[in-house]
């Protein structure tokens, strides 16, 4: 791609949550875009996760959403998350995005603002 910059620090985020079931999910990524604290979502169903909670290890089927932001609207992104999210402790991680297609990265720092 012409486009793509060398690797180079952005100020575009993708936060990885996890949901119990596509519905979940759906929900809270329509939410996220309607709000404009994401400019979009996607989601990926067939995602098994082992992991440890009170004490035993659990294993479950989930959906991963992936959400594209900006880091000015990280904070916003997960407590809304959090309000939305079924789970006492839904999973909210932010990436940093280094590099990317300047003509993307520009549009979704237009869709997640005000």
């Amino acid at each position: 791609m012409s486009d793509v910059g060398a690797i180079a620090s952005t100020d575009v985020r993708v936060i990885l949550v996890t949901a119990p079931d596509a519905d979940c999910a759906s929900t809270i990524a329509r939410t996220l875009v309607t709000e404009r604290l994401i400019a979009c979502a996607n989601v990926v169903a067939g995602v098994r996760s082992i992991y440890r909670w009170e004490g035993a290890v659990q294993e479950d089927e989930e959906v991963l959403l992936v959400l594209k932001t900006t880091t000015d609207r990280c904070d916003a992104v997960a407590s809304r998350v959090k309000a939305l999210h079924p789970y006492d402790l839904p999973e909210v991680i932010a990436l940093p995005v280094d590099g990317g297609s300047a003509d993307y990265l520009a549009w979704v720092r237009t869709e997640s603002s005000t």
